[in-house]
């Protein structure tokens, strides 16, 4: 294994993580750095340096000269609580690095996400560090989605969040309405050290068990996630004038007269980019992207500012949008509709043949959009040749696609991953699966929306062009972790294919072929989620390190001002600083960046369950169906399948596998049945027949089937 992606950070925490393992043992860096598998003296050097750091900064001790060991008491640190579904956690740190277990008696009823400060227990043999809870500092969230649960004398509610493992007891005078059996959300008021359970009121009754509006808004109560929008500012949003006088205009480049269309999906209302098109005499191409000038309308100090900013995202579920701004913003006066003159921030290219970028400008304007396309009807014309501005749609096909080219020949990589989509009747019952895959018509609309976020960045914070350094918000997509791509090279290779491991281009070459040789295959989605699990996560921050899976060294958000906080701080940063501003704070705008971050976290894991709780309705009436799958995950629990004809995923129990006693092969991600040494690995394709759907907890149950 090559170590060009090893730095300082990637081999303190894999330290740890050796050490933490036996954290009685001594290691010198020869044999940390066998089990890192470093082959070359430079890295080798680097974990010396690594290690004397380490002891410095206390994270870890040194016995002997050049022997080194595990911290084993006496620490005291900060962390996040991640809890299991048994009770117990394990506090995650970045100042600690390693994981470190608390058992359920030692939590002092922290709950997921909680910050806690926690005192290291001296390490047992064998064991990964163990510590105690000394003190909550913030509680991650109050309110929790469950049952209510109503006798004569009390009520509890029962949480459906599998990572709340207590029920909250409800005093009869704190109900606010609820009856037994409905889904509610409970605020945790009051837990005393010495409770077994903590006590609380009902915030909110949701309605009744498996209405779907019940079941959505509980999806968004157990991330958090608001329903409405509060107080009057969806009166306030409709006072707000359109603004487009003819002194706004004068201060504006006007392209009401050239060429201007939208393509987005088909049930779109928010259409926060526009495309312009026009050829130039000299034979070159000037390409406008028109984005809704949305802070030209929400004042900074608003209310209408302060809740975009707390919700910092729009949230898609399967049946809905909950939108980020107030509708009548959101979908009529910034929305850039046809025929309906628009005040937008826009990039300007002039691009020749081959799609190089000769100069570009940016500039507030005014626009009115000639016609609304859906990306099926401009994949209509792309395919056939004809059609409303046909000439222009194809020349920007042609445009996109040689971007499409040079972003992959810099080393680019392709997760254009198939998602999910759900035919619904009026109630909200699915009553079909289907596949959105991207085609030319969504490319074309990324690749100028990709092109004009680069541009936006660059202007900003190239330091060639800026003497002095200035704050930003940019979107960063950090290098792979080695261990995990080293892990992931190793379990493809059972499948035949391979992964280079080196510098970053072979890596994302190897990657692209990777991608390319699987799809259609039985175990693509298998092998596209395991390969985005081996990269990092594209966060917002301050801290410019360039965007590796665009294979960009500058990249912002600039483009989704309607559904997206840092689009709005992008915006407003880039007025500063084009009327010559000075730079703002950057600790004030980091700690924007990390909440909208875990905004579009929150957002994702809804959208994720939303999606499966549809996908376990759908499959509710197929009991008793025999299917054929691919084993998705092994644990020591049992095994995933997932369903081949519509990614519909379920769980196999290890209990439910009566033909023998199966034992967990956690390096090799099989069961292997102990007398029959029959086995389930990663990957099989396998039979499964449908026995339960478990629509709480958002499970499907199968049992094997007959064999292939």
């Amino acid at each position: 294994m090559k170590t060009k992606n090893y730095n300082k950070k990637n081999i303190s925490k894999l330290i740890l993580e050796i050490l933490g393992e036996t954290p009685k043992k001594q290691y010198n860096y020869k044999q940390i750095s066998k089990k890192l598998r470093v082959g070359n003296s430079r890295t080798r050097q680097l974990v010396i340096e690594v290690l004397y750091e380490m002891v410095e900064n206390k994270q870890i001790e040194e016995l002997q000269k050049g022997k080194f060991r595990y911290l084993l008491k006496g620490s005291f640190f900060e962390g996040i609580v991640d809890m299991t579904k048994s009770g117990s956690a394990y506090i995650v740190s970045e100042e600690h690095h390693t994981d470190v277990f608390v058992p359920r008696h030692k939590l002092l009823n922290a709950l997921h996400g909680d910050t806690v400060k926690i005192r290291l227990w001296a390490a047992r043999k064998k064991r990964k560090p163990e510590g105690e809870v000394l003190e909550i500092i913030k509680r991650a969230k109050t309110k929790f989605v469950g049952i209510l649960q109503v006798s004569k004398k009390y009520a509890f509610v029962e949480t459906t969040d599998m990572r709340m493992p207590y029920d909250i007891f409800i005093p009869s005078g704190e109900l606010s309405g609820g009856k037994n059996g409905q889904k509610v959300i409970a605020e945790i008021t009051n837990w005393e050290h010495n409770q077994k359970n903590p006590s609380g009121k009902i915030t909110e009754v949701l309605g009744n068990i498996g209405e779907n509006n019940t079941e959505m808004h509980a999806i968004l109560a157990e991330f958090d996630l608001p329903t409405k929008f509060p107080g009057n500012l969806e009166s306030q949003a409709k006072k707000i004038n359109t603004g487009i006088t003819p002194e706004e205009i004068s201060k504006r480049e006007d392209y009401r007269n050239i060429t201007t269309f939208t393509i987005d999906p088909h049930d779109a209302k928010d259409f926060d980019d526009a495309l312009s098109i026009r050829e130039l005499k000299d034979g070159n191409t000037e390409v406008g992207v028109h984005i809704a000038d949305v802070t030209h309308y929400v004042n900074y100090s608003s209310e209408i500012e302060e809740e975009a900013y707390n919700r910092a995202t729009s949230v898609y579920l399967v049946d809905r949008v909950i939108p980020m701004l107030p509708e009548h913003l959101s979908n009529f006066i910034c929305s850039l509709r046809p025929d309906e003159e628009k005040l937008c921030y826009s990039v300007i290219f002039v691009l020749n043949q081959n799609a190089d970028v000769i100069n570009y400008k940016i500039k507030r304007t005014v626009i009115k959009s000639d016609r609304r396309f859906t990306y099926e009807e401009a994949q209509e014309v792309i395919e056939t040749g004809t059609g409303d501005f046909s000439k222009e749609i194809l020349k920007l096909d042609t445009l996109a696609k040689e971007l499409n080219k040079k972003r992959f020949q810099s080393g680019a990589i392709s997760f254009d991953r198939q998602e999910v989509r759900f035919n619904l009747d009026d109630n909200g019952k699915p009553l079909d699966v289907y596949f959105k895959e991207m085609k030319d018509s969504n490319k074309l609309i990324e690749e100028f929306m990709l092109l004009a976020n680069r541009k936006v960045a660059e202007f900003v914070g190239d330091k060639n062009h800026n003497k002095k350094e200035r704050t930003f918000v940019y979107r960063v997509h950090d290098e792979p972790n080695p261990e995990k791509l080293y892990n992931f090279a190793s379990f493809i290779k059972r499948f035949g294919y391979k992964l280079s491991i080196g510098s970053k281009k072979k890596i994302s070459s190897s990657l692209n072929r990777l991608l390319k040789d699987v799809h259609g295959k039985n175990e693509q989605n298998m092998v596209e989620q395991l390969a985005v699990r081996s990269m990092s996560k594209a966060v917002y921050t301050t801290e410019n390190i360039g965007h590796y899976g665009l294979a960009f060294e500058y990249y912002t958000h600039f483009t989704s001002p309607i559904r997206r906080y840092p689009d709005m701080m992008v915006h407003r940063l880039l007025t500063r600083y084009l009327h010559k501003g000075t730079s703002v704070n950057k600790n004030d705008y980091e700690e924007k960046c990390k909440h909208s971050s875990d905004m579009e976290k929150k957002a994702a894991y809804a959208e994720r369950a939303s999606i499966k709780y549809k996908q376990v309705e759908f499959m509710e009436n197929k009991l008793g169906s025999v299917y054929e799958g691919i084993i998705s995950g092994v644990t020591d629990s049992g095994i995933y399948v997932e369903i081949k004809e519509n990614m519909v995923e379920g769980r196999i129990s290890i209990r439910d596998m009566e033909d023998d006693f199966y034992i967990y092969d956690e390096k090799n991600y099989m069961l292997i049945g102990r007398h029959s040494k029959k086995q389930y690995r990663l990957g099989d394709n396998i039979k499964i027949q449908i026995v339960r759907a478990n629509l709480e907890k958002r499970q499907l149950d199968f049992m094997l089937a007959d064999e292939f």
